[in-house]
């Protein structure tokens, strides 16, 4: 016998017992409460001296101690019989919650297709079950999505991998290899290096923005992209990407090292996904009880549909665009996880004449229910701490 078929009865047993015991209290409470004044009005006629209200009929009556003597046999037969009722009850009871112990128990990795279905909401357990259906759609959800980072991950690693060994065989078998020969292999070698290395930084980047926040910090939105462009005009000048911003203080509260990855994250997407002559256009602002990130860029026209397959990891519409290969499809992924482990809003929107508008809203302030400086367990994150304790903006784009 298993220990949830112990857990099991001894649930139900409890039940029967508490149920028997409310059962036969009622029916002690019924026969005392029709013993008492019976024995109250005997006790108070002399003996003797019959009542001279007294009503007489034919046939024998029943005697106190006759009637405290059926009582008393009452009460033993009721014992067996609210033990019976109180098991069937707790049963009928246990019934709903025992279907949905059996459903629960079948459902696995491979089954979370599986659903409890116990129609409408009627009471506190159909409510649970529409909880539990709930669950298993967030982990069937989670599941897929692991399944299919992992494979995209493992074809974006094995790419430059196997070219790497392809490259290394080659120069090796080569037995008229001079040194310039083997120097720009070894300099090749080194540029595929680099590229993995900067997949997985972008890998963990994203592995930690999904991971929550637990250190948060009041900072201004303003000083943040005030920061990240600093390093990105270089890049916008070579590539002829106009870079404007329109920044008005933002104070909100969150994980600055995150933040400035979102911060980054987009605005490399803004410029890496853009067109000659193109530009860009940063604003920061307080809305009420929000701040507001935007960045609008110029590009090419993206269907409105295809809108959310950008923020996926590994999702991109146009690969190599302008000849570049120095994009993962990761970066619009690390926004998104970054949005939602700060519990903000992420809006987005196609511009007609081309290009993409993305807007993400933080809580204005610092944050309500953690002190400030709350632990620092992002060292994780593969980034160089920069100026008052920042990533070196780029380290994590994707």
């Amino acid at each position: 016998m298993t220990a949830r078929k112990l857990t099991r009865r001894s649930l139900q047993t409890r039940l029967a017992l508490a149920y028997a015991a409310g059962i036969y209290a009622a029916g002690v409470f019924v026969l005392v409460f029709v013993d008492v004044p019976l024995a109250s009005i005997h006790a108070a006629i002399p003996e003797g001296h019959p009542s001279s209200s007294a009503i007489t009929e034919a046939g024998p009556g029943i005697s106190l101690p006759q009637l405290l003597m059926g009582s008393a046999v009452a009460l033993v037969i009721l014992i067996p019989i609210a033990l019976a009722l109180g098991w069937y009850v707790a049963g009928r009871f246990l019934h709903p919650l025992r279907a949905i112990t059996a459903t629960a128990r079948v459902i696995s990795a491979g089954n979370l297709h599986r659903r409890l279905d116990l129609g409408e909401a009627a009471d506190e357990l159909t409510e649970l079950g529409h909880t539990l259906d709930d669950l298993f759609a967030r982990l069937q959800a989670s599941f897929d999505a692991q399944r299919h980072f992992v494979a995209n991950a493992s074809h974006e690693l094995r790419t430059p991998l196997a070219g790497l060994r392809t490259l290394l065989e080659v120069a090796l078998a080569d037995p008229d290899a001079d040194t310039d020969t083997l120097r720009s292999a070894c300099q090749e070698a080194l540029a595929l290096g680099g590229h993995q290395e900067r997949l997985v930084q972008a890998l963990l980047a994203l592995a930690t923005s999904e991971r929550g926040v637990s250190r948060w910090d009041t900072l201004d939105l303003a000083h943040v992209v005030e920061g990240v462009l600093s390093s990105r005009r270089g890049q916008a000048t070579e590539t002829g990407i106009d870079l404007a911003e329109h920044l008005t203080p933002a104070v909100t509260a969150g994980d600055p090292r995150l933040i400035e990855s979102l911060v980054a994250n987009l605005i490399d997407n803004a410029i890496r996904h853009n067109h000659a002559d193109g530009h860009v256009q940063i604003t920061t602002q307080t809305c009420g009880t929000q701040v507001a990130l935007t960045v609008t860029n110029s590009g090419p026209v993206i269907p409105g549909n295809q809108i959310q397959r950008l923020f996926h990891p590994f999702q991109k519409l146009a690969p190599d665009r302008n000849g570049r290969r120095d994009g993962y499809g990761l970066g619009l992924a690390i926004v998104n996880a970054v949005t939602q482990a700060h519990h903000a809003t992420l809006a987005t929107s196609a511009r007609p004449e081309g290009g993409l508008s993305i807007t993400v809203r933080f809580a204005h302030g610092s944050h309500p229910d953690l002190p400030q400086h709350q632990g620092d367990d992002h060292a994780g994150l593969a980034v160089g701490a920069g100026a008052h304790g920042y990533p070196r903006s780029g380290a994590v784009a994707g």
